[in-house]
């Protein structure tokens, strides 16, 4: 049985089922209950009279389907569709599959003649074990299995002729273990970025030692650390300069890949160390450098073929319904990177389209009691029209880019923008709330899943993408140990998305700007000038931010650590979020942008509240939450009202007996004038338990207790594999801070500061810690009026010499009082200004 119950107040799988009644038949419900996760391991006897048949890696396919004579795969797929009962309807089949490794030649595609097949693993022990997956594993593959005569290259290097046949291939697998394509510089696990990086990755001195880079890769991160780019080599001139292709993979890329996060890959003279490998694809020789003890006469080796191991590939006039795959573990496929072209609206993101498993026109189809590994690119990407999918109690790890995508049409969107500068009159804008039609993804769920080590190959990645759908629910996954957030939603549209009693830590690990949840809203409302166009808009049209995000998307009972941003980030624009019962340990919460957010009844330990840059009127709510530190606003944060109602919160200061008024608060807000200062009485903070004493001063400002205990998967055999959340260490540990000086000083009759913490960095859009902020009052000096400076520009350069900070700007200003031009940052972008 299951260690612990999924909580029934959290919308597990059985009120989600209620909840989706109108999309949901008896097939789901009984595909959920035999794959044990929620009967406990009980029998599934309403499937006992399903038409039986059994499958092998090596079966025959004219063979009987039985135990001792199985089919192969594809034949047992074709057989399945052949029942139907005495009413002349298909009836429901069940392909139980052998051990063994099944590799295969095309993805497996189910179309809505296989209406109804279960395609499970025939020897599982059930949800208390992996065995099925440890000890007699059923692997789909989508690699090849070579058996080669290696021969002696040079230096250590081995080399071995490929079969014809096989196509270019960009990963390899010895004994299973993944090994490193040719790179500069070499595999470095402990490297922060990139397993290791060099600004001299790709200059002509390094140029020069190449033959022949073309087919080769220069990947990076984004300058300002917001995802990466990839780049494909094309030729190399005389001068030793190459000509690329690519970029494409962010949708920011005016700014650039940055300049020492980079590394090449897959160019034959960069084959110098232990563990490396090289595809000559014109000779079709592999050579590798076999690391000391391996034996290659013994070793398995299997290189990747397909993208996509199975495609739901249903029609909207007839969805795939009703298929169940269960106890089963993808495995081997190319990467995809340089596929990744499609910019979704007004994100930094672009996207590609394919998966492990691909969902496309399907209704009531599961993944459960499942693994996900060694993936060249996304394990599972729900596309377009899907509803009512169920991803549950699987395991995906080690991957090569985001684990789960939900991602609609965006035709679906009402006057959808591609670009974050874009924006559209008034006047020109679809004005109907809602979507149209529904060509996306809805009415589906992650739950009890455990995602670490996504990302290898692309870092702009995430466990649960969701963009461009409605009523998503996530529960109880445990995420961590990711490149970027460990849940992402995107353009709000439309709203309804449910993320509760999950743990995400270990986040944000090369990428910056982010959060373990990070999300934008940059729907119709949200113009990249915010204080002119936007807030005259909603003035104007009050009900303009919840036109795309229709309904609430919830927050509820999860515990997030991020130590390199915020624990939940709700960036640009995002709208109609209800923030309640989350124990944050690091990093805060950060509401930038946007309309109707509440955050009540969290515990925001050793950080606070970070408002940033929010619109007047935006009806926010702050209310009965625990902080272990006073607000935390950007430098732009200077609205007269924040918000509707920041009240009931307690400012925590172990040791502080009797409340007081927590007048660090009431500075900040100009309101809170029921909060307090006091020692919050947790019960044991030291093991995680933030749970208050009776008598506790939280509990009159009407603070309630939650659930300390329920975070991640539930799964025992989940359980046992997950990492485990660092708590903090002491009530006096903080979260990492700026050596900058944050003093605000009058210069030139305009107040300035240093750009100082992520908070200033990400509030500006900049990709470092660097500059001089405009803080305040530049009407009124005479020197910034002639140049037109602003409010919240920061100015990088005076003339041609940059500007760090205040010193450097005054030691600049006294020798050259009145340059000609002045290099700015405004609204995320650089800008010249001439006197």
């Amino acid at each position: 049985m299951l260690k612990r119950k999924i909580s029934l107040r959290n919308f597990p799988v059985s009120v989600f089922i209620a909840r989706m009644t109108r999309f949901l038949s008896l097939s789901l419900t009984l595909a959920l209950a035999f794959s044990f996760v929620l009967c406990g391991g009980a029998k599934a006897d309403v499937m006992k009279n399903f038409p039986t048949i059994f499958a092998a890696p090596d079966g025959k396919y004219d063979a009987p389907g039985t135990e001792d004579a199985p089919l192969s795969l594809a034949a047992a797929q074709v057989r399945a569709r052949t029942f139907d009962n005495d009413k002349g309807e298909h009836k429901r089949a069940i392909i139980k599959l052998l051990p063994g490794t099944y590799y295969l030649s095309k993805p497996l595609v189910f179309t809505r003649e296989d209406k109804g097949i279960c395609l499970f693993s025939a020897y599982r022990s059930g949800a208390d074990s992996s065995e099925f997956l440890a000890d007699t594993p059923v692997i789909l593959s989508g690699g090849r299995p070579l058996s080669l005569e290696w021969k002696p290259f040079r230096d250590g290097i081995l080399g071995a002729t490929i079969p014809a046949d096989v196509k270019p291939f960009d990963q390899l697998f010895i004994n299973d273990e993944l090994q490193v394509l040719a790179r500069y510089p070499n595999f470095d696990p402990k490297a922060q970025f990139l397993n290791g990086t060099s600004s001299d990755a790709s200059s002509p001195a390094r140029v020069a030692r190449w033959k022949n880079p073309v087919g080769g890769f220069i990947h990076a991160l984004h300058r300002s650390h917001w995802g990466d780019m990839h780049y494909r080599i094309v030729s190399k001139s005389a001068d030793n300069k190459l000509v690329l292709e690519g970029g494409w993979q962010n949708n920011r890329p005016e700014q650039g890949p940055h300049k020492e996060h980079r590394f090449v890959e897959g160019i034959f003279e960069e084959l110098d160390a232990p563990g490396e490998w090289f595809f000559d694809a014109e000779t079709h020789t592999l050579y590798f450098y076999p690391p000391a003890g391996l034996d290659l006469a013994k070793a398995t080796v299997v290189v990747p073929q397909l993208e996509n191991l199975v495609h739901f590939a249903g029609t909207r006039e007839n969805p795939v319904q009703y298929i169940h795959l269960n106890g089963i573990i993808f495995k081997h496929t190319l990467r995809t990177f340089m596929k990744k072209k499609e910019p979704l609206q007004r994100s930094d993101w672009c996207v590609y389209r394919g998966g492990a498993v691909l969902f496309e026109n399907a209704e009531e189809c599961s993944i459960t009691n499942s693994a996900f590994t060694s993936l060249g690119g996304n394990a599972i990407f729900v596309n377009n029209y899907n509803k009512a999918i169920g991803i549950i109690a699987c395991f995906i790890h080690d991957i090569g880019a985001n684990a789960i995508a939900f991602v609609g049409d965006p035709a679906a969107a009402r006057s959808p923008l591609f670009h974050y500068s874009k924006a559209q009159p008034f006047e020109k804008m679809d004005k109907q709330p809602g979507p149209k039609g529904d060509n996306f993804p809805q009415n589906c769920i992650v739950q009890d899943t455990l995602i670490v080590r996504l990302g290898r190959v692309e870092k702009q990645t995430t466990g649960v993408n969701i963009d461009l759908a409605s009523r998503i629910t996530v529960q109880n996954c445990t995420i961590a140990e990711v490149p970027r957030a460990g849940i992402n939603i995107g353009s709000g549209t439309w709203g309804g998305h449910i993320l509760v009693d999950n743990d995400i830590f270990d986040t944000v690990r090369e990428t910056g700007d982010h959060g373990s949840f990070n999300s934008w809203g940059r729907d119709r409302f949200w113009y990249p000038d915010r204080n002119a166009t936007t807030n005259r808009l909603v003035a104007k049209e009050p009900t303009l931010p919840f036109w795309d995000v229709v309904e609430p998307i919830r927050i509820t009972h999860n515990r997030w650590r991020c130590d390199r941003g915020w624990d939940i980030d709700l960036d640009d624009g995002s709208t109609n979020y209800i923030i309640r019962e989350n124990l944050c340990l690091n990093g805060g919460i950060k509401l930038r942008e946007g309309y109707g957010r509440i955050v009540e009844n969290n515990i925001i330990v050793n950080n606070g509240f970070h408002p940033h840059a929010w619109f007047e009127n935006s009806g926010d709510v702050v209310r009965k939450n625990i902080f272990y530190k006073p607000y935390l606003p950007s430098g732009s944060m200077r609205v007269a009202v924040w918000g509707k109602e920041l009240d009931y919160n307690l400012l925590h200061s172990a040791g502080v007996v009797g409340p007081k008024p927590a007048v660090a608060l009431q500075k900040s807000s100009k309101q809170d004038a029921h909060s307090i200062t006091a020692d919050a009485l947790f019960i044991d903070s030291a093991k995680g338990n933030y749970r208050v004493a009776e008598g506790s001063p939280a509990l009159a400002l009407g603070f309630k207790n939650f659930d300390m205990e329920n975070f991640g998967v539930a799964s025992p055999w989940l359980q046992a594999l997950a990492p485990k959340v660092k708590l903090p260490g002491s009530e006096n540990e903080s979260a990492s801070a700026s050596r900058r000086d944050a003093t605000v000083v009058e210069w030139h009759g305009a107040r300035v500061k240093n750009v100082v913490g992520l908070t200033d960095v990400s509030a500006a859009g900049l990709s470092e810690e660097t500059g001089v902020l405009v803080f305040a009052d530049a009407d009124k000096s005479a020197l910034f009026r002639s140049y037109g400076l602003q409010n919240d520009d920061v100015i990088l350069k005076w003339g041609d010499v940059p500007v760090a900070d205040i010193a450097a700007l005054r030691a600049v200003a006294k020798e050259m009082p009145a340059p000609a031009t002045l290099g700015i940052w405004r609204t995320q972008r650089p800008v010249t200004l001439k006197k």
